[in-house]
């Protein structure tokens, strides 16, 4: 029971932060309410207020945890494997699989990408992104620290390559908004900023 009650809520929690994504890219952060949210979720904004304290918490949720499930998958990959191919499929798993991949909107590409970029522009959300994302980066150094048994307090290697790992998933989404219509592959832009961080960041042939 306990398993199936914590997964319900997950499922809450992410039916809420898609929501909140949906709306905010078409409507603009201003225009959106709690009770929108709620609504689209198909709960009742006292259970919004049970899972976040605002609308930037809801948005920012979604990358938050994604984030920690990579942190969770590297820990769960095989012991003998590279650490950078490691990270990769931990990343790639947070898109490519799983119910909430099948939640995630897909309206048509040049709307939805500029009304995630407005919404990325927003000084509320930009401020609860900061703090989410050191919160991720954290849980993520920690699995690095595990796997590589280094120390978190002594050694800077983890939360290095933590902070690499967060940037590459960052820019890699950047680059995806950036992108035409139709967009390039998430999973290919995921595969090649690692692969690029992987061998050092050179300099591209022309």
């Amino acid at each position: 029971m306990t398993g199936l009650r914590e997964r319900k809520k997950a499922e809450t929690r992410a039916a809420l932060g898609w929501a909140a994504i949906h709306l905010t890219a078409e409507r603009g952060y201003d225009n959106v309410r709690v009770e929108d949210i709620a609504e689209a979720a198909g709960v009742s904004p006292r259970t919004f207020n049970n899972y976040f304290s605002s609308k930037a918490e809801a948005i920012a949720s979604r990358h938050l945890d994604r984030s920690l499930r990579t942190a969770a998958a590297l820990r769960e990959r095989p012991g003998d494997e590279p650490l950078w191919v490691a990270l990769t499929q931990a990343a790639l798993e947070q898109f490519t699989r799983g119910p909430e991949v099948e939640a995630m909107p897909s309206p048509a590409h040049p709307q939805w990408a500029a009304g995630v970029r407005a919404m990325l522009a927003e000084p509320a959300l930009q401020a609860e992104g900061l703090r989410a994302a050191a919160i991720a980066e954290a849980e993520l150094a920690a699995a690095v620290a595990e796997r590589t048994g280094t120390d978190l307090a002594a050694d800077m290697y983890p939360r290095l390559v933590a902070a690499a790992a967060s940037a590459a998933v960052g820019v890699a989404m950047r680059h995806y908004l950036d992108s035409g219509d139709p967009p390039t592959p998430i999973d290919r832009l995921i595969i090649d900023a690692f692969t690029q961080i992987a061998a050092g960041l050179p300099v591209p042939s022309r």
